[in-house]
């Protein structure tokens, strides 16, 4: 019952007009830079912290949480009608739906994305309301050893699950963690790595590095593999609305996709490559039609594209209820609400009840505003595939160079901008995850001060490390995400779509 007064409360807020044009403002933003291919949430949101330092915090966020929504909606435009996924949630959504557009149903494609992302968002978003609370509750009881398992479960997870690698996603970390050791040390006041700048006493600004990773490097990493020739775009065709056999063969896998993606999203480890290939996996499966697979299923568009979205809100679990980050959207909101003086946990539902509660029933707002914007009107949204490339991200360059002026005027801020998009560059192109980078930054500061108190506590001794249940298996479970690539690529993927997930991850 006090979930439903404080989500009352919470709608009281997001129906106010000026809430409600930043919900709007978020849901086409998202949308737009969901359509258009190597343009993510993550990207957005990092060029849009600049300039949102003196809106409300809370119109500030539902404004986030609008794009953040809207990207896994406009996602799947490019997958169903270019066959490039914009990221690798929508792999298995472009596997069906392009096979569809080229068949000549494209809209019917694109209308399931569209009516499943929506029920998997609003079904999640009750998931988040009515498990958030007692989540946050929990970690009261969490002593500093249970922080520092919690967060060394986040750095495994986002190193050894996401990228190509381990090594790769551990170098990455070990990026960020160097970066969040610039400046001066809390607790005994020494100067660290700072090279004798007084600019990096203070550390490096969050905002300089996000802008960097996504804005700077992905713009130098797309230069640097143009290609002058026009993407090949199938066109919208068969109708707008789905047939009614369509709709019978959607609903069952709207659902399952929904209860995979949501409880794996809100796990450290979760993410939405893996609910969206087990839901695929099933569908084919459990489908009544095994030959429309390979050649057009819409339960192939229904399923995944479902899990993608529940595996979004997911993500939200645990960044509002203990300030973990599982993804790199979900980094770039935590620095959000560190830029606005907020650490995300259970204070935060005490403390900033009126913005957590508004944003969590701003998603109830902005998914029915994101069904009406993506049905209707979805030729506008695919006119967007054809603003040049070199337009979009020299736009992209110039607003990242304004924004981060306009927030320090710093020549040193604007140096390191440059060098570490160079460094995001040099990433990309080996193929070295950001989202390390960007959890160890956030993080490590954090883990480090847990790992001193819980020292502390024990005298020095190592083993007050794991000295408490929760730790132990926190741990354990740590060093056991070691072997989730190879369970994955055994047991979860299976050998039979392989071949065709390497297709469509292949970059054109």
């Amino acid at each position: 019952m006090n979930s439903f007064y404080l989500l009352a409360q919470g709608f009281a807020v997001a129906l106010e007009p000026h809430n409600l044009m930043w919900a709007f403002i978020g849901t086409f933003l998202g949308t737009a830079i969901g359509v258009l291919p190597g343009i993510g949430p993550a990207l957005t949101i990092a060029l849009l912290l600049p300039v949102t330092v003196n809106v409300d915090p809370t119109g500030a966020f539902i404004m986030f949480a609008g794009i953040f929504y809207g990207a896994m909606y406009g996602g799947s435009t490019t997958s169903i009608l270019l066959n490039t996924p914009g990221e690798s949630g929508s792999m298995m959504t472009a596997l069906e739906g392009n096979k569809m557009a080229r068949n000549g149903r494209g809209a019917a494609a694109l209308a399931t994305a569209a009516i499943g992302s929506f029920v998997a968002g609003t079904i999640a978003t009750v998931g988040i309301t009515f498990l958030a609370p007692p989540i946050a509750e929990l970690a009261f009881i969490f002593k500093p050893q249970d922080y520092f398992a919690l967060m060394v479960l986040a750095f495994m997870s986002v190193s050894v699950v996401m990228g190509s690698s381990k090594v790769r996603g551990f170098i990455a970390l070990f990026i960020g963690l160097a970066l969040g050791l610039i400046g001066i040390d809390g607790q005994t006041g020494v100067s660290r790595l700072a090279f004798g700048l007084p600019d990096l006493l203070d550390g490096v600004d969050m905002t300089v590095v996000l802008v960097s990773l996504f804005a700077v490097g992905e713009a130098l990493y797309v230069a640097s593999r143009f290609a002058f020739a026009p993407p090949h775009l199938n066109p919208i065709s068969g109708g707008l609305w789905m047939t009614r056999e369509d709709w019978k063969r959607s609903w069952k896998p709207w659902i399952r996709g929904t209860a995979l993606g949501f409880p794996i999203g809100a796990l450290p480890a979760g993410g939405a490559e893996i609910p969206t290939f087990l839901s695929y996996t099933i569908e084919r499966k459990l489908t009544r039609h095994p030959e429309d697979f390979g050649n057009g299923a819409i339960e192939g568009v229904a399923g995944p594209e479902a899990a993608n979205n529940a595996a979004a809100a997911g993500v939200l679990v645990p960044l509002l209820t203990l300030g973990l980050p599982t993804s790199a959207t979900a980094a770039i909101l935590l620095a959000a609400f560190q830029n606005y003086g907020l650490q995300p946990g259970p204070l935060l539902f005490i403390n900033s009840g009126e913005l957590v509660w508004g944003l969590i029933a701003s998603l109830y707002v902005g998914n029915i505003m994101l069904l009406i914007l993506n049905l209707p009107l979805v030729g506008l949204w695919v006119r967007l595939l054809l603003i040049p490339r070199p337009y979009l991200y020299a736009g992209i360059l110039i607003f990242s160079l304004v924004g981060i002026w306009g927030v320090s005027n710093s020549w040193l801020d604007l140096v390191l901008m440059f060098s570490i998009g160079c460094l995001g560059y040099v990433m990309r192109v080996y193929d070295f995850p950001i989202a390390p980078v960007l959890i160890g930054l956030i993080l490590g500061p954090m883990a480090e001060t847990q790992f001193r108190r819980a020292l502390a506590i024990g005298q020095g001794d190592p083993l007050t490390l794991v000295s408490t249940p929760m730790s132990g298996v926190i741990i354990a479970v740590s060093i056991g995400l070691l072997a989730v690539p190879y369970l994955l690529r055994k047991a979860v993927i299976g050998k039979d779509i392989q071949p065709e997930i390497q297709a469509a991850s292949e970059p054109r």
